[in-house]
């Protein structure tokens, strides 16, 4: 398995860490989990107690202050129990979108409560009809005296059902495109025409309340506008994708490694035709393909990670990461699917979640479609 030069002691002991807090807490629910469509918040809260959502956090608002290769642990660590159902991932890119752009009032209500976990955050991008045009959502927000009125549908939202807080992508400025675009901090408890709708039925990631959400004249106070300024919010979401989209790749190599271990263990143990599936050329062949795949997007993942701090990663570097990501992880999760016969389709089998959960990778974060449209600009540039 890959051997990242950027893991030094203190990244071993933190990967160490988040081992045994899946193992002791999460491990014996994840079927419970699975069935309640749901993560309950005590879960949220113990991960908070022993730093994991907040390890990138500034210190001086209840985090530990550390790079994002902790948080890139402990998606690698998730994802190698095949799990993708845990929104830890959403929760940690509010949070970085609040530290980015929150001002100092901001940061001081939210960040505190995002890392101990006493609030579950979400972001409410995607409506029905506009897909990955987010210069195109209906939400509006408009000012109506020292409040902003608040209209408008979220669907497809990752911790939906949970979220204490919400970074609501809507319209301050409906006249306009990108320029009308901005983020509004939406907190759910006791708000007013403010509804949950259906926790959809997914093919996979059962273990998250994905759901839609609805704004029916929903007031906030103005302070709540991210940043200083409207209209600053396609600018935001720009330039916090390439983490997001990092954090997909992240996750694919974490599932790709689970398929693979978990194959192995399978094809070393069945037989067939009087000899282990492990000892036929073809199965040989398709193992050692995935795991030269899995080094070779490790080794890509960790020059993107390194790029990203340093503030030097592009947005179509970071679209080759989750585009050629999700694929691969893909391909690999249906061979060994394949390798794990007619057991393979089984819902009892690990590999059948893997599968099931691997499929949407192409799709969120921005479709792989439009991923090489955006590496396409890029080469077409003058």
């Amino acid at each position: 398995m890959p051997n990242h030069l950027w893991m030094q002691e203190e990244h071993h002991a933190f990967a160490t860490s988040v081992r045994r807090f899946l193992e002791d807490e999460f491990q014996p629910h994840r079927d419970q989990w699975k069935a309640d469509g749901l993560v309950p918040k005590s879960f949220w809260r113990k991960a908070g107690e022993i730093g994991i959502l907040g390890a990138t956090i500034p210190e001086e608002h209840g985090g530990l202050g550390l790079s994002r290769h902790f948080d890139a642990v402990t998606f690698l660590e998730q994802a190698k129990i095949g799990d993708s159902g845990w929104g830890f991932s959403v929760h940690n890119i509010a949070t970085h979108y609040i530290t980015a752009f929150g001002t100092e009032q901001q940061k001081a209500k939210w960040l505190p409560q995002l890392a101990s976990g006493e609030m579950v955050a979400a972001i409410a991008m995607t409506e029905p009809g506009t897909g990955s045009d987010l210069q195109a959502v209906k939400t509006t927000a408009i000012k109506d005296g020292n409040e902003y009125l608040i209209n408008g549908s979220k669907t497809f939202i990752t911790n939906g059902a949970s979220a204490d807080l919400i970074v609501l992508v809507a319209k301050t400025d409906p006249g306009s495109r990108s320029k009308g675009v901005s983020l509004i901090m939406i907190e759910t408890e006791g708000l007013e025409g403010y509804t949950v709708g259906r926790k959809l039925d997914k093919l996979g990631m059962k273990r998250n309340d994905t759901a839609e959400l609805s704004f029916q004249d929903v007031r906030v106070p103005q302070t709540n506008l991210l940043g200083d300024d409207e209209g600053q919010g396609f600018y935001q979401l720009m330039k916090q994708l390439p983490w997001e989209r990092l954090i997909l790749g992240f996750g694919a190599l974490g599932s790709a490694q689970c398929a693979l271990e978990t194959t192995l263990a399978y094809v070393k143990e069945r037989k067939a035709f009087g000899q282990r599936i492990m000892d036929f050329q073809n199965t040989r062949f398709q193992l050692a393909e995935a795991a030269t795949k899995i080094e070779l997007l490790a080794a890509f993942l960790d020059q993107c990670l390194a790029e990203l701090e340093m503030g030097q990663l592009t947005p179509e570097k970071a679209a080759m990461a989750k585009w050629w990501g999700s694929q691969m992880q893909c391909d690999i999760v249906d061979e060994c699917l394949q390798l794990h016969g007619g057991y393979g389709y089984m819902n009892e089998y690990l590999i059948s979640e893997l599968y099931a959960d691997a499929r949407v990778q192409k799709i969120y974060g921005g479709t792989n479609e439009i991923m090489k449209e955006l590496i396409a600009r890029s080469l077409d540039a003058d």
